[in-house]
């Protein structure tokens, strides 16, 4: 697998990101995944507010308008915002302050549909027909330090691989793994894209071992609910459903 970051110009709000894009990248191979941070679509979009006290408590009234669901700060040593949206945990629900001049950033309105628009352009503009496309952003593991690569939509691609049913090394038969082809990509393009000052973006993931089956349209409801796990399906469920989480969005 072959990962390489793109340095673009500064995106200032409101403006194409398909502009920033086709400045930066002359041509995309064939069988390739293009992952794109979620900040490149907010600052496109214009999802930003002005900050009023720059305060974390403004921060977190936002972050609680912008959850499905949330706990207090107060229940954190950290005083950090835990949310659940679009059905991944992580802090704050988006909602973030770095590489913003006086400001907080906001996920995109509607992800999924960013994403498949900037799937249909890439596909026609670079002529490419075996592509996918994959929003990222950050998050943490628990019991452990650091922030990794998440893919919060895609587009293109069969996002799992599933090993059920397939025998392991020792002829062991496999029933529930399963690979995340999303996650595992945004992970690795994240690493090359940095979470800094490095201004690069936009990486394309080539090269792959792995089968990718690529698909030729949006991806459906149903082939979206393959990835979503509810609370109550959930492995963690024990631990997650054990605290009151309060409603967000209000």
């Amino acid at each position: 697998m072959i990962v390489k970051a793109y340095k673009t110009k500064l995106i200032i709000p409101g403006e194409s990101l398909e502009e920033v894009i086709k400045q930066a990248i002359k041509a995309i191979p064939e069988n390739s995944i293009v992952t794109i941070v979620s900040k490149a679509f907010s600052f496109a979009e214009n999802r930003l507010v002005e900050k009023t006290t720059g305060t974390t408590e403004e921060m977190h009234e936002l972050g609680k308008k912008e959850a499905d669901y949330y706990l207090d700060a107060s229940v954190s040593q950290y005083n950090l915002l835990l949310t659940i949206k679009a059905n991944c945990m992580f802090f704050n629900a988006g909602v973030d302050q770095s590489n913003s001049q006086n400001q907080y950033t906001l996920w995109p309105m509607d992800p999924q549909k960013s994403i498949n628009e900037i799937w249909k352009f890439l596909r026609s503009y670079y002529k490419v027909n075996n592509l996918g496309v994959i929003m990222t952003d950050s998050k943490t593991f628990p019991l452990s330090w650091g922030v990794v690569g998440h893919g919060v939509v895609y587009c293109g691609f069969n996002p799992l691989k599933d090993y059920r049913g397939t025998k392991d090394l020792h002829g062991r038969e496999m029933f529930m793994e399963r690979l995340s082809i999303v996650q595992s990509v945004a992970t690795a393009a994240c690493l090359e894209m940095g979470e800094g000052n490095e201004q690069r973006p936009i990486a394309i993931v080539s090269d792959f071992q792995q089968d990718i089956e690529f698909l030729d349209h949006e991806p459906t409801k149903e082939e979206l609910d393959t990835l979503e796990v509810s609370l109550e399906d959930d492995a963690f469920g024990p631990m997650m459903n054990s605290v009151n989480w309060k409603k967000g969005g209000e």
